[in-house]
């Protein structure tokens, strides 16, 4: 029976180190594939935020300012309007009276 302990003893010891020594390995496997996975990551995130600075840039740069509003002419405005005028006039819709106020007020 002694030697039987024994066996048995041997056979617990081995099989607990055994364990130690797998959970070991295991742990140091899951930190380094850990540290790896964080910079795939950290390199990913890095190339997508410069990615999008770039895109920012071009869209900055290739958006030209808009041109200035051209300088209407006051003398052409005050035509075109004495020629609505004119028109509403002939339509009927103004009479000479109210036509000739109204260029009154735009030759003024």
């Amino acid at each position: 029976m002694p030697g039987l302990l024994r066996g048995i003893a041997r056979t617990a010891v081995v099989a607990g180190t055994a364990s130690a020594v797998a959970g070991r390995v295991q742990r140091h496997q899951a930190e380094k594939f850990a540290d790896r996975d964080a910079n795939i990551y950290a390199d990913r995130t890095a190339a997508y935020d410069q990615r999008m600075a770039g895109q920012y840039q071009q869209y900055q740069q290739a958006a030209p300012p808009p041109p200035p509003p051209a300088a209407a002419d006051p003398q052409a405005n005050v035509i075109d309007q004495l020629k609505q005028l004119a028109a509403l006039r002939d339509q009927g819709v103004l009479t000479d009276d109210e036509f000739n106020a109204q260029k009154a007020k735009l030759l003024g």
